[in-house]
């Protein structure tokens, strides 16, 4: 019996440390991405920059910032690549939801992600071609139809005088 609590208690505190990362993760990216982050940065630089006569502006004065700048990027790469990664994800399984919901999309197109670069090129080749063949079988406008652009959309509509 103790064999068998001890895998779940490793899994479940698994799931904790990840899902305090991810959380803390989101946070950073959330709150660095938001203009008084960048008002804090700047502020540090001008701070950094005024205390430079006080330390006559020495090498130690400018590996501080060296320093610091160099620790902040590092760990901000990983933070936002985490991010990153999670989002990307979820907006994959959201677009594969909705291929497997469609009836007229293929659902060969699943697990695209993890083709081979060959295997993509060759898919969009495929798909190109569809939608040159698309275009060519598209009908023109008609002549008196003098088409304009719906904003809302970006669609070419007919004018209001023309739809009946």
């Amino acid at each position: 019996m103790k064999n068998n609590v001890r895998p779940k208690l490793e899994i479940l505190l698994r799931a904790r440390i990840m899902g305090g990362f991810q959380k803390f993760a989101r946070t950073v990216v959330r709150a660095s991405g938001h203009p008084m982050a960048f008002a804090i940065a700047v502020g540090v630089i001008v701070i950094w920059a005024a205390t430079g006569p006080w330390f006559h502006f020495g090498n130690t004065w400018l590996l501080v910032i060296n320093t610091v700048a160099s620790i902040v990027t590092f760990l901000m790469i990983f933070l936002v690549r985490s991010a990153q990664n999670r989002e990307s994800e979820a907006v994959q399984l959201k677009l594969d939801e909705l291929i497997r919901a469609t009836k007229e999309a293929r659902n060969t197109l699943l697990d695209i992600e993890e083709l081979s670069e060959a295997e993509l090129d060759r898919i969009k080749t495929r798909f190109e071609r569809l939608a040159r063949k698309a275009r060519e079988e598209s009908s023109p406008v008609p002549t008196g139809l003098n088409p304009r652009v719906n904003d809302e959309v970006g669609a070419v509509v007919a004018p209001a005088s023309d739809r009946g």
